[in-house]
């Protein structure tokens, strides 16, 4: 790359002369040079910005969905957290920003801990995504923070955050969901998934997870539980339980709205208007009215389907490490916010057309 080219990325990015780096004295301390030189705009930093919009913006979803988030409005809400504020004092924590995107990046691409830490240091990708932060937390770090939310409850109110946001942007569900629920695999320790070692056999794999059955298959871990609205195909509450928790046991429903659900539950009674599909009993089979209400009622919850698909499938959510309940419910938690990213994208194009 010739000079005149630096000079060109440098001048596009800023939008006005690049900054002449001033000399340190070396009798500087080390801290306050270093201070020096973060506070002034580098050039490998013009240079990324550059290649970035020249030849990865066109490629990258995660960016141009992001930006129809406010991220700031999470800052307050992760930053009470801490305490190092506070009167006792301690170490300056990383921004709490960066540090939720890279749970947001982790889930967007499926990576682990460590991945995600070489990822986010290599990547130009990752690291626009991350506003160019100069140092990527590594991954004790990571798992910390996520440890952080689940024990001050504010991964909850990050949810909630997002939530308002998407009503603000007159995404309203309309008083028509669905609900429904899949299961999220662990590690179950048996040679077999099929032949479970029985409820009383202990595994260092999980500490939660539960064995259930289902049309004759095993399956090991945890359940989500979600519901989704049908007018914008976007998730709204969800529970993470364990896998012996059976759908009917999670209401998620509220006053007012239609909610459509399956057989399963079948028999429990919805806060709102039930339309949930009717099965047999020992009294004997349904009848052709309940059949084609049936009918009509999968037609309608067909969505949600897809929903459970782009979170196993695309975002590889559908098996867990993590071996506690909290914990899978923030790694879905980032799972639903990542698909909701996709979704406010998708919407965002269908409106544009």
């Amino acid at each position: 790359m010739h000079l005149y080219k630096k000079e060109a990325y440098i001048i596009e990015f800023f939008d006005k002369p690049p900054l002449i780096l001033q000399p340190v004295p070396s009798c500087t301390r080390l801290k306050d040079r270093r201070a020096v030189w973060l506070s002034t705009p580098s050039f490998e930093f013009a240079t990324m910005n550059a290649y970035y919009n020249e030849h990865l913006k066109q490629f990258d979803r995660l960016s141009e969905a992001a930006s129809l988030i406010d991220w700031e409005a999470f800052r307050p809400i992760i930053a009470s957290s801490y305490q190092n504020l506070t009167e006792r004092g301690g170490r300056p924590n990383i921004d709490p920003i960066v540090m939720l995107k890279l749970l947001v990046l982790q889930q967007w691409y499926g990576l682990s801990d460590p991945e995600l830490e070489r990822q986010a240091a290599r990547d130009i990708v990752f690291q626009h995504f991350l506003g160019f932060p100069g140092t990527v937390p590594d991954f004790t770090t990571v798992w910390l923070f996520r440890e952080r939310l689940i024990q001050s409850g504010k991964h909850g109110k990050v949810w909630s955050e997002l939530q308002r946001q998407l009503d603000s942007k007159g995404l309203d569900p309309k008083k028509i969901v669905a609900q429904d629920s899949t299961f999220i695999t662990a590690g179950h320790g048996a040679s077999e998934p099929s032949k479970p070692r029985g409820t009383t056999a202990m595994t260092r794999r999980s500490r939660d997870g539960t064995w259930t059955k289902k049309l004759n298959r095993s399956y090991f871990g945890f359940k989500l539980h979600v519901k989704a609205d049908l007018r914008y195909g976007l998730i709204r509450p969800f529970r993470a339980t364990t896998a012996a928790v059976h759908d009917s046991q999670v209401g998620l429903s509220r006053r007012g709205e239609a909610v459509y659900r399956d057989k399963g539950y079948f028999g429990v009674t919805a806060k709102g208007y039930s339309a949930t599909m009717q099965r047999g009993t020992r009294a004997g089979p349904i009848g052709i009215w309940d059949r084609l209400r049936n009918e009509r009622i999968a037609r309608k919850r067909a969505p949600i389907e897809r929903t459970f698909a782009v979170l196993k499938r695309v975002l590889k959510s559908g098996h867990v490490l993590v071996t506690t309940v909290p914990r899978v419910k923030v790694k879905n938690l980032f799972s639903c916010l990542c698909f909701n990213l996709m979704q406010i994208l998708t919407l965002r194009k269908q409106a544009l057309a």
